[in-house]
């Protein structure tokens, strides 16, 4: 619930740092506009951007990735 007197919480726009109300009115939000929300997504779509972890495994190689687990391989 908001406070009367409660100043909106201000956020870095993750792509071009400008700070940014966290409010209801900014339909964009974390962002500041809907161009460095869409330079965002672009960098995700290109792979610019990524979440570390092992990489995922490939559709390609399934069968391979099978035959060796029949086989006990662990490579």
């Amino acid at each position: 619930m908001s406070q009367p007197n409660q100043r909106p919480l201000k956020v870095a726009c993750p792509q071009c740092k400008t700070k940014v109300e966290w409010s209801e009115q900014n339909p964009y939000r974390p962002f500041c506009s809907e161009r460095c929300k869409m330079l965002d997504l672009g960098a995700w779509a290109d792979e610019s951007h990524r979440i570390a972890g092992e990489p995922a495994m490939d559709e390609h190689n399934i069968e391979e990735w099978l035959a060796r687990a029949e086989r006990g391989d662990d490579r």
